[in-house]
């Protein structure tokens, strides 16, 4: 099941960062690059997001998706999955929910050029490279925009 997340709800709050944890532990490890800001952030920092939160799970969230409008751009900024849950959809079913419920608008999104499994999944929506830029010495980020 989808549905709005209250992040600044402790017990909300808490399982998204745990689940934010271990989904970036394993794209640092990919990356080799462990200064992911989703993977610095406290529980604290993600209560006070700004962000739009939408998670998929019964019972318990099983993944997240986050992200900001302006204007006429959603601007994703974070998808993680549990990796208990990893290959089963569930990251397909937030971006297109989103996808969905924006309509008309423009998405933009980054992610670490080594997560193959997070560019093929954008790619399989139709998102098209915008961009690559470098984050830090010989790490890097590939940015997608997709007009829906």
């Amino acid at each position: 099941m989808i549905s709005k997340l209250n992040q600044q709800d402790e017990q909300i709050a808490k399982q998204i960062h745990h689940i934010q944890q271990a989904a970036y532990r394993i794209e640092a490890e990919m990356m080799g690059f462990y200064d992911i800001p989703q993977l610095q952030e406290t529980l604290q920092e993600l209560q006070k997001s700004d962000e739009l939160f939408i998670g998929y799970g019964e019972g318990q969230v099983q993944g997240v998706i986050s992200y900001r409008v302006k204007g006429e751009t959603v601007d994703i900024n974070r998808l993680v999955v549990g990796p208990t849950y990893f290959r089963k959809g569930i990251g397909k079913k937030l971006v297109s929910y989103l996808l969905k419920n924006y309509r008309g608008y423009e998405f933009t999104v980054s992610t670490g050029t080594a997560n193959k499994p997070a560019i093929a999944l954008y790619q399989m929506f139709g998102f098209q490279e915008v961009g690559v830029i470098q984050v830090a010495p010989g790490i890097y980020c590939t940015q997608f925009r997709l007009r829906n």
